[in-house]
């Protein structure tokens, strides 16, 4: 949940403000939390006293005015409302030097899908998120912080006005796979298709994976900017099964499956 007034941003939920707290406790402006988890937050209190920072006990229900939801699981920070980095050719540049993979999201709209993928990509050790300026892509809020599980610590999240523009700028120096369902190469492939080149001295590029929209998927221009199209195999693929019994998995559970492809 947002403070407009104060520019804030409510974080919420225990794993995700201790994880704050271990990572940056200098972001944390007020901390507030129920008498039940008071004690597992006495030494981030005391380097908020040591900076002039508040602390206070509130009751459940207060908590639950603060952070707009039920699920603060006791305590809630509030903190500066983060600033997402404007992606340019520097940065870009940086990554394909060290060959630093990345995630571009298509139009994903659900917070909580949102921060599911960040928390996967931390887990894998994917450092560059991005998302474009659209009214229809998530960003960074209460819900994904919390859903994320301490991940926005890990995560660099960068915003492009046009996913089909970085596609572009982003041809022969990352392999741009997207996700689709009628793709005929799977994320098993994954390895195959980061490693340009012969067999015998493969060219590793990193890899500019995008996820798309949870109804339609990446769109059609995103598409025809893709070197590769993957699919997860479903279970009756193997024996000749015509349909899945579900079109397709969660964004966030794929992105799991993908990355892990992705780090093999």
């Amino acid at each position: 949940m947002k403070n407009k007034k104060n520019n804030e941003l409510a974080v919420c939920g225990f794993a995700t403000v201790k994880k704050l707290e271990k990572n940056h406790p200098e972001k944390i402006r007020r901390l507030y939390f129920t008498e039940e988890v008071a004690p597992k937050f006495g030494g981030l209190c005391k380097k908020l006293a040591q900076n002039h920072g508040i602390y206070n006990q509130k009751p459940a229900a207060e908590l639950e005015k603060l952070s707009g939801t039920v699920h603060h699981q006791g305590v809630v920070a509030m903190i500066d409302m983060p600033q997402i980095t404007q992606l340019d050719s520097d940065i870009t540049d940086g990554w394909i030097e060290r060959g630093e993979d990345a995630v571009l999201l298509d139009r994903i709209g659900n917070a909580n899908n949102f921060g599911a993928i960040v928390r996967s990509a931390a887990f894998f050790g994917i450092k560059n998120v991005i998302i474009p300026l659209d009214e229809a892509q998530s960003s960074i809020t209460t819900s994904s912080y919390r859903v994320a599980e301490g991940g926005m610590e890990y995560v660099n999240i960068y915003c492009v006005q046009s996913s089909v523009r970085l596609l572009e700028a982003m041809k022969g120096k990352m392999v741009r796979v997207g996700t689709d369902l009628k793709a005929t190469k799977t994320v098993a492939d994954m390895k195959e298709i980061r490693n340009a080149g012969s067999p015998a001295r493969p060219a590793r590029k990193p890899v500019l994976v995008v996820l798309g929209n949870e109804e339609h998927g990446i769109s059609e221009a995103v598409r025809s900017n893709c070197d590769q199209l993957v699919i997860i195999p479903w279970g009756g693929m193997a024996s000749g099964q015509k349909e899945s019994l579900v079109d397709s998995l969660n964004v966030a559970q794929a992105s799991s499956i993908i990355f892990y492809e992705m780090m093999r």
